[in-house]
């Protein structure tokens, strides 16, 4: 606790006088004012994160956080949990979505087993920072200790620091979990009061009858807990999951180091929402990758404040959304840098 504690006690807002001087620089350049949209604002925006107002293209690392989920034994879910292993393999093999898209993009994958019921033998790529073999079933009870909750946060927020150390300039957000979506809907109906009705979608693709089993069992299971909306911990340790906070205390770290944050789809903003209401500051420092079908993710990132920059009707998480979004904001971040002046081209100014 005393880690995720100073971590909090670090978070200040981004400074507005250095996003005015990005923004100046990007109105000196040759273009009309604000003709390249949302390029300038996340260029801005990374500057002024970072403190750099010539920020390069650096190293950039995607953590995809892999746990199961109790919550498996209600039928939730179209796949059995035995899949989460199985892709936390195929992602260190090279082979998954996430592993493409990253490669598109110059990112590096690094998957982090923070609770998934498996014993991975050490490998390139594969970060072992298990805290239990999975979340328990929250329609029968908690599905962490506020302990396991902390401890996962924690384990986030370190790898944050350490990727700052080594000179990551951008982090992205990624996950690995079989029946995640039902504890990503159950977070943000907790917090933002709607009925499970009204954000909870098909996940792996379920049809019209297993959806209507999901909204009983996450209905049954917030019945059961009554997670307090104004203590984000009890939420995430009694309806959460392990990679979701794994997410949210990497999302804490970035914030409290000054690393610019790709935030990934439902799950992944799930895990943005704990962090946001941990600290309001925390939504200075994420970047939305995209919007996802997942018809709860729009709440949750309207809640955040956070305006997805691509929609791309993505829903198959692992970081993908986090990686395209990379491409664009190194986009960004290179015209900032290299666009010519009005000055400098000899061109006349409107």
């Amino acid at each position: 606790m005393e880690l995720l504690n100073r971590t909090l006690a670090a978070i200040a807002p981004v400074d507005e006088t250095l996003l005015a001087q990005a923004q100046a620089k990007l109105d000196n350049k040759t273009k009309p004012l604000g003709s390249l949209g949302t390029l300038e604002e996340v260029a801005r925006r990374f500057a002024a994160i970072t403190g750099d107002l010539s920020p390069q293209v650096g190293k950039k690392v995607i953590f995809t956080f892999a746990g199961d989920h109790g919550i498996v034994e209600e039928g939730v879910s179209l796949f059995p949990k035995e899949v989460t292993p199985q892709m936390v393999l195929n992602f260190l093999r090279g082979g998954a979505g996430v592993n493409v898209l990253a490669r598109h993009s110059g990112a590096e994958v690094r998957v982090v087993d923070i609770g998934v019921d498996y014993d991975f033998e050490p490998a390139p790529g594969l970060i072992i920072k298990k805290i239990a073999k999975g979340t328990r079933n929250f329609a029968k009870g908690s599905a962490m200790t506020r302990e396991e909750a902390v401890a996962a946060l924690e384990v986030g927020i370190e790898l944050a620091a350490q990727a700052k150390a080594e000179g990551v300039t951008m982090v992205g957000t990624g996950e690995m979990g079989i029946g995640n979506t039902s504890p990503s809907s159950a977070i943000i109906a907790a917090f933002s009061r709607c009925s499970v009705r009204e954000v909870t979608h098909r996940g792996t693709g379920i049809n019209d009858g297993a959806l209507e089993h999901k909204i009983k069992v996450i209905e049954a299971g917030l019945e059961l807990n009554r997670p307090d909306p104004n203590d984000p911990l009890d939420v995430l340790a009694k309806v959460g999951g392990l990679e979701i906070a794994g997410i949210a205390g990497l999302v804490l770290g970035a914030a409290a180091n000054r690393l610019p944050v790709v935030v990934d789809g439902f799950i992944s903003t799930a895990g943005a929402l704990i962090a946001c209401e941990m600290h309001p500051c925390v939504r200075e420092y994420i970047f939305a990758a995209h919007a996802s079908v997942e018809i709860g993710h729009r709440m949750m990132l309207e809640r955040i404040g956070a305006t997805p920059m691509l929609d791309l009707k993505l829903r198959l998480g692992e970081g993908t959304g986090a990686a395209l979004a990379m491409g664009l904001i190194d986009a960004g971040l290179k015209v900032l840098n290299e666009m010519a002046t009005f000055a400098e081209a000899g061109v006349s100014e409107g």
